[in-house]
């Protein structure tokens, strides 16, 4: 199944609020992406690009820039429901 995101929401300590489209909400730390997977580490280092994200069309994805993405299902499935 795949899963949509209605809207996105910078937290601080980078920290997402994710809005699905079926009413849930899910909370996604990116932090443990900084040691994972190398662009991420531009989040650290260039102010404001973490508040700069918005949800990629068809709402399927979040994006920073052309480098940093994530799908919704990864916030779905790794993230906490609030």
């Amino acid at each position: 199944m795949f899963h949509r995101i209605k809207r996105i929401k910078p937290l601080p300590d980078y920290l997402l609020l994710a809005h699905f489209t079926t009413g849930e909400r899910k909370c996604y730390d990116v932090k443990p992406l900084f040691a994972q997977i190398e662009p991420f580490k531009v989040l650290l280092t260039e102010k404001g690009l973490f508040e700069r994200i918005h949800v990629d069309t068809g709402g399927y994805g979040i994006v920073w820039n052309a480098d940093i993405d994530l799908s919704a299902d990864e916030i779905w499935e790794r993230g906490v429901s609030v």
